[in-house]
Formats: structure tokens, sequence, C-alpha cells
């Protein structure tokens, strides 16, 4: 099946990629602005706009009041935050599909045997934008 696999030249999509700066943000009252605390950073903090108790065990899905323009040609990557998953035992992970428009809402998972209460403000995950390549799929009768 290997023989089968057309290879495409992705030049102008790269360039496409690489020319993309900037993506417009609205935010619901109270929401945060995604953030890097360093400039060297993959991914962008997601906040809170709320107070709230995340219960040991308990799965919560929280709205952060963002909604972001990512552009055809990428994906957002929202990842668990390295200091919450570690000391906190708390987890996310999900995708933000380009064309998506809706309010960017994240799934937490508390796995420790303890509370952990966020404020307003506090981040809780973050946003990692990646380029993508989409190539059609082909139904094939053999391995």
């Amino acid at each position: 099946m290997a023989e089968a696999q057309e290879i495409v030249s992705s030049t102008s999509q790269d360039m496409q990629h690489a020319e993309v700066r900037f993506m417009r943000v609205q935010l619901n009252p109270g929401a945060y602005m995604p953030e890097r605390s360093y400039e060297t950073d993959a991914g962008a903090d997601l906040r809170t706009p709320y107070g709230f108790t995340l219960w040991h065990g308990e799965t919560k899905v929280v709205d952060t009041g963002v909604h972001i323009e990512i552009p055809s040609g990428y994906v957002g990557m929202v990842k668990s935050k390295s200091g919450l998953m570690c000391q906190s035992g708390i987890t996310t992970d999900g995708t933000v599909d380009a064309g998506y428009s809706g309010s960017i809402r994240v799934w937490l998972r508390n796995h420790s045997h303890y509370a952990r209460v966020f404020k307003p403000g506090d981040k809780i995950a973050q946003l990692v934008i990646l380029p993508i390549i989409t190539p059609e799929f082909e139904q094939v009768d053999e391995e």
C-alpha cells in the first residue's frame, strides 16, 4: 500500500502558514485575552472568567468566553498546563477547528484526591496553534 500513496508538495501551503501573524479574537464580558507568558512559549494561556471549585474526581466544562478566528490550514489544540497537571492532577485535552466561531470551552478533569479552587483569571489550559494537512481519504480493500 505504501507504493500507492501520493506525496503532494506543500510549498504554497507552507508559505501561507508562515504569513499568519495575527488571529482575530472576540471576548465575552469578563473573559481574558489568551496570552503567552514568554515570547517563545508554544501555548497561549486560557483563563477562567469566573470562580469555581473542581472536586476530586470531578469533570467540569469551563467556558472561557474566548472566540478565536483560526485560519484554514490550522488547528487549535487545547492542552493541559504542566503546573496544574503535575502539582494538582488536573488535565484537559481538546481541539478547536478552523471555522469554529463559538466560545472555547475547556474540559477539566481532577485526577487528584483534593478539591481545587479556581478564582477568576486563573490559568486553566493553554491553546497551541498548529498547521495541519488535510488529505482526502481513499478506501482500499488491501493493506
